[in-house]
This record gives structure tokens, sequence and C-alpha cells, in this order.
């Protein structure tokens, strides 16, 4: 039985980067009034996520954890690993991890494509599939988890002494602004902007 992908599990990842990255790589301590709207604006786009029917959801589904297999045929070549923590959830969620590897770069224009691949597949399946409203669902998901990575990846540098993590923290911060975009996030790049500047210095 695998467990839900619920809200409180998806609250307390994105929390990850009060606690960490906000203190230690942003160098603020944010107010409790801060961290409250944070979590009020989360709750409504959690609201439209936890209305979807959930699927399985393996949560690391990117680089680390594909390896090809040359000898088999199809899919059958595409090796996986690391699913011990599934649960179910949006099926955009995994997508997103792959479109956003947190340890390569991924572009633009190949995430896109993954997108309408994927977009493409399903309407072949049930031509009532709403793309648009999955793209939506997608870069929700993609924020959730970009700022959960950014969170590990200071907690992996401060708490654990790994500082290689810090490496990677550049191409979350990109993909995060690049979420962020999407219309659904409007109120929640306003807080980044506000409470995280720190996010949107590229240079």
């Amino acid at each position: 039985m695998l467990p839900d992908y619920d809200r409180g599990a998806l609250a307390i990842e994105t929390e990850l980067i009060l606690e960490w990255y906000a203190p230690h790589i942003a160098g603020m301590t944010l107010p409790a009034v801060a961290q409250a709207e944070f979590a009020r604006i989360w709750n409504r786009l959690f609201d439209e996520i936890l209305e979807a029917a959930g699927t399985w959801t393996l949560r690391d589904f990117h680089s680390p954890n594909l390896i090809w297999l040359p000898a088999r045929e199809g899919h059958a070549k595409l090796g996986l690993i690391d699913f011990q923590d599934a649960v179910i959830g949006h099926p955009a969620y995994d997508l997103a991890s792959l479109g956003q590897d947190a340890r390569i770069d991924v572009p633009a224009a190949l995430e896109l494509r993954l997108l309408a691949a994927y977009g493409q597949a399903r309407r072949a399946d049930d031509p009532d599939f709403d793309l648009a409203g999955f793209a939506r669902a997608y870069a929700i998901l993609g924020t959730q988890r970009n700022t959960k990575i950014a969170g590990i990846f200071a907690r992996l540098d401060k708490r654990d002494g790994k500082p290689a993590y810090l490496k990677h923290l550049p191409r979350i911060e990109a993909y995060l602004r690049r979420n962020l975009e999407h219309p659904a996030l409007a109120e929640l790049k306003g807080w980044y902007q506000a409470h995280l500047p720190k996010l949107f210095e590229t240079g």
C-alpha cells in the first residue's frame, strides 16, 4: 500500500526552504507573518493539486536513478532505481522531476518537448485530456519540488557537511524562476520576490 502524497507531506517539503535555505543561503530569518503568508499561498495551490486523481509517484525520477540498458528492447532499455519513497500523487510530479533535473541542466526547449510528448501520449488514450490544466499542475509541482530541493541542498551543506550540493543551487534557482512565470504562480512569485530576492539574482 502506497501512502498518499497529501497536503501535510507537500507542506513539510516546501517549508524546508524557510528552515534551511533562507537563513543559510539567503542570510535571512523570515518573520512569522511572512511564513504564515507562505503557507497560505501554498495551501491554495495544494487545493488544486489534490483535486486530481492520483497515480504512482516515485518522487526521484531523475537522471541519477535512470540506467540505460542497451541489450534490452523498447521501454525495457530504461532501468529505474530508487523507488522506495513512492507515493500516490499527481501525475505531473515525476514529469517535473525529469524535465527539471536537479543535477543536469535541462534547456527550456527540451523541457517543453518532453511536456508536449507526454501530452500527445495522454491524448492518444484520452481525447479529453486537459493539457493546459496539466501544464498548470506541472508548474505548481515543479515549484514545489525545487522549493524543497533548495532547502534540502542547503541542509546537506549546513547540517550534514556536504557542500558539494551547493554547486547545484543555481540550477534549482533557475528552475524556480522558470516555473514562477506561470500565471498560476503570480502570488507566490510576489512572495518570493519580496522575501527571498536571492532567488532572482542571476549574476
